[in-house]
């Protein structure tokens, strides 16, 4: 089943799909440059091999191996009908490639079944598909303007910490942090200073949480902290006093002058008995005693 011709042969080099043959005893004779270019393997390390060999490591979606049983090129030499299959190839750099393969019978003069040709081509429209999906995952659970989680991602992780924390021996703080007198920075600035005034907040709060915790936006000016595994009201008044300070020290530089914010924060920690519900409801109050006591203050309870 050698390529004899080389008009055949440019021709299926040209293919954007994989193509390769093989005899019947699994022996691959012959693989085109699409199939270097999808699988990362080259010519010279394709053929000759057996399909025993396992070059491919062929997986079915279900994670069931093909190569070292039965697979679409042996039923097609079996039975001499086309089969097609979805299938992960394992590429040449390590990875799986999702691939549609359609496996055909090859015949001698007497119509005898000398072999086997596959075809296989990237199923880019799943792979794309897939990408997308997470995209819009990603897209409906970050906040637009920070960069950080929006309201959703904070109700899912702290609905996970509500429903897992008994079973957890460390504690869950939630702080709740709000900008003070934003709505007169952004009336004597302008919404676009408001903007990065808020960028700088969430950037303190980002950069400096340890990398256990999160941040989201709650909402307007308001934002959320997470934070797991602490060993009680001693590491949560800590990191809340740190990221307070961090805030006051840092400044926007404007054109005439530095604008400086501060921050109100209520701080907890989860009870065994909270919802999602009284947890926020618990820190936002304790967040409002800070702001009656004149702003970046931070109250525990």
């Amino acid at each position: 089943m050698a390529i004899h011709d080389d008009f055949y042969k440019t021709l299926l080099d040209n293919l954007y799909d994989g193509v390769y043959f093989c005899d019947r005893d699994r022996v691959i004779t012959y693989w085109n440059k699409g199939a270097e270019r999808i699988t990362g393997y080259p010519a010279s390390r394709a053929v000759g091999r057996s399909c025993h060999d396992n070059l491919l490591n062929d997986m079915t979606l279900n994670g069931a191996q093909l190569c070292v049983g039965d697979c679409p090129m042996m039923a097609s030499m079996r039975d001499g009908q086309t089969h097609e299959a979805e299938v992960l190839f394992h590429h040449a750099d390590g990875y799986r490639v999702p691939l549609v393969v359609h496996a055909s019978p090859i015949h001698d003069e007497q119509g005898t079944v000398i072999g086997a040709v596959e075809t296989f081509s990237s199923d880019e429209s799943v792979v794309n598909a897939r990408r997308r999906i997470k995209d819009i995952e990603r897209i409906a659970m970050t906040d637009p303007l920070t960069g950080v989680g929006n309201r959703r991602y904070v109700e899912n992780r702290l609905n996970l910490a509500v429903s897992g924390d008994q079973q957890l021996e460390d504690a869950t703080g939630l702080l709740f942090i709000d900008v003070d007198d934003f709505k007169n920075i952004n009336d004597a600035y302008g919404h676009e200073i408001g903007d990065k005034v808020l960028r700088m907040v969430v950037g303190n709060l980002d950069h400096n949480l340890r990398i256990t915790d999160l941040v989201g936006r709650w909402g307007g000016d308001e934002f959320l902290a997470i934070l797991y595994c602490l060993q009680g009201l001693e590491d949560l008044q800590k990191i809340a006093r740190k990221l307070q300070n961090l805030v006051k020290c840092s400044h926007l530089d404007l054109p005439e002058m530095s604008l400086t914010v501060t921050v109100s924060i209520g701080a907890t920690l989860l009870n065994p008995d909270d919802t999602l519900d009284s947890i926020v409801d618990r820190a936002d109050h304790l967040m409002y005693q800070s702001k009656q006591v004149g702003c970046n203050q931070i109250t525990f309870g």
